[in-house]
């Protein structure tokens, strides 16, 4: 064991860091003040935090990470998180997940896994706050794709790998649209703590994210069906064989996911802003990001909470049927399961799969729907649902500010456009859209955008109610002749 305030590196230090340092390290917060609790109010079952559950024993419910916050340390305001910066050469503090420590002590600093997670930034644009018909200055994009593995996944993966290297776990598995199976497979990788399995529908993950797995050298399970049947399976195989599961569904990957708000409140000079507009899928990050503020509100570390918009696609919009249709609401904790079993057996009697090009969020049976349910009630939230086309729309105006996103990340700005024209959202708000993943993860899909191959757009998008490209940058086909080249350079440049 080193001594107080040296680092061991495992492997090479640029990459992946295993933080150690000795107990009575003054820096260090408490990490005895965790547990799981049911969030079924009925029920409220705790549980230690050194064990490995995804569901309530009693009741069968999801389960949160709780702490006893009056025994923790913890600062006056957030703005004494600045003082983090000053220990950039500590690779705990490095990361823009334990950075914040302190809001998510579950695990002594000497156990952290990092990768250098987290080091996104906000990024305020009017170009795309014009489209979205916002004030200058009010609009912002949360940009997760610069994480090691493109995607939002590293900041609640390097949670959970966390917790299953504390549990010992050997092999740690998940199901995935993409993005889990690309950051798992880079954790498992980098620092060979564990082994991945994941598991992927037929035909449903695209190139971009399945590379990613591949090459990370993860076990990869392609069963004849689409992530809700994944989910499934995984479930009964990581029971049965007693491997550590790392849905969304494991409590310790939302803790990792709320720092993307801490590192907006960050951005923002600690102000709380007026929206958060973030796409729907499994529903884990909305989940992540309505227990942080209830956390810091509760913590009177902020005086109010922002409005939450949760923004489906139109081909996996199960939250917007069961929110905005079938009424279904958080109610304490006492929520109506009637309309949700109604709509799983409609769906299963009618056949219906979820189809959009935005893949990531290709799900109809979200794990975290009663999370998320939660989190709408205490920021006072809505659901949308918007078309492949607004989608991508909006993608493309995202790339042309020179922020490109995956199909899925632009739900959340085709969203926020979608409630400025209803007057839900103000042109004064102050507006953050989550871009969850990197532009490279669905490359099929833009350049099918942009293609002027009418084959390739029909096969691609056309198929999912894809008529136009309205904001396509088109590549320009010229002779090898150097004059005709130099003539349509000055006629489009």
């Amino acid at each position: 064991m080193p001594s107080t305030n040296q680092f061991y590196f495992p492997f090479p230090p640029h990459f992946v860091i295993v933080m150690l340092q000795t107990a009575n390290s003054t820096s260090a917060p408490q990490t005895d003040l965790a547990f799981q609790r049911c969030i079924n109010p009925t029920c409220g079952a705790t549980y230690e935090a050194n064990s490995v559950r995804t569901s309530c024993d009693k009741c069968g419910d999801l389960l949160d990470i709780d702490y006893e916050w009056d025994r923790a340390v913890l600062p006056k305001k957030l703005s004494e998180f600045e003082a983090m910066w000053n220990q950039r050469t500590n690779p705990v503090r490095f990361s823009g997940v334990w950075r914040f420590h302190e809001l998510l002590p579950f695990v002594p600093q000497d156990k952290i896994v990092t990768v250098g997670e987290g080091q996104t930034l906000l990024q305020q644009t009017d170009s795309v706050g014009d489209y979205v018909g916002m004030n200058h200055g009010k609009l912002h994009l949360q940009y997760e794709g610069m994480n090691p593995s493109g995607s939002f996944k590293d900041n609640g993966m390097c949670a959970a790998v966390t917790h299953a290297a504390m549990m010992g776990a050997k092999r740690a598995a998940c199901a995935s649209t993409g993005n889990t199976s690309a950051s798992l497979a880079l954790y498992c990788s980098a620092t060979r703590l564990m082994r991945a399995v994941i598991f992927i529908g037929s035909g449903k993950i695209s190139y971009g994210k399945l590379s990613q797995a591949l090459d990370y050298g993860a076990l990869t399970v392609q069963i004849a069906g689409d992530f809700d049947d994944a989910m499934i399976r995984v479930k009964q195989v990581s029971q049965e064989l007693g491997i550590y599961l790392v849905n969304s569904v494991n409590p310790f990957r939302l803790e990792g996911q709320k720092t993307i708000m801490f590192r907006i409140l960050e951005a923002l000079r600690w102000e709380v802003p007026d929206w958060i507009v973030v796409p729907g899928g499994n529903l884990g990050n909305s989940s992540a990001f309505g227990k942080a503020f209830s956390e810091l509100k509760a913590l009177g570390l902020i005086d109010r909470m922002p409005r939450l918009a949760v923004i489906n696609a139109s081909g996996a919009d199960t939250l917007y049927e069961l929110v905005e249709r079938r009424g279904v609401r958080w109610n304490g904790g006492h929520v109506n399961m009637d309309p949700i079993r109604e709509y799983n057996d409609l769906m299963d009697r009618e056949g219906k799969k979820a189809d959009t090009i935005a893949s990531a969020i290709e799900i109809n049976r979200p794990v975290n729907l009663k999370k998320c349910l939660r989190a709408l009630d205490t920021m006072d939230g809505v659901v949308r649902q918007v078309s492949d086309q607004e989608i991508l729309d909006a993608k493309a105006k995202v790339g042309a500010g020179g922020f490109g996103c995956e199909p899925a990340s632009a739900a959340s700005v085709a969203g926020a456009k979608l409630l400025r024209r209803e007057g839900v959202i103000a042109p004064s708000d102050r507006v953050v859209c989550i871009l969850t993943g990197h532009e490279l993860k669905d490359p099929t899909a833009t350049v099918a955008y942009h293609t002027t191959d009418q084959e390739v757009f029909n096969k691609t998008l056309g198929s999912r109610g894809v008529t136009k490209a309205s904001h396509a940058n088109r590549a320009i086909a010229v002779p090898n002749e150097l004059d005709d080249i130099i003539k349509a350079i000055q006629l489009y440049s």
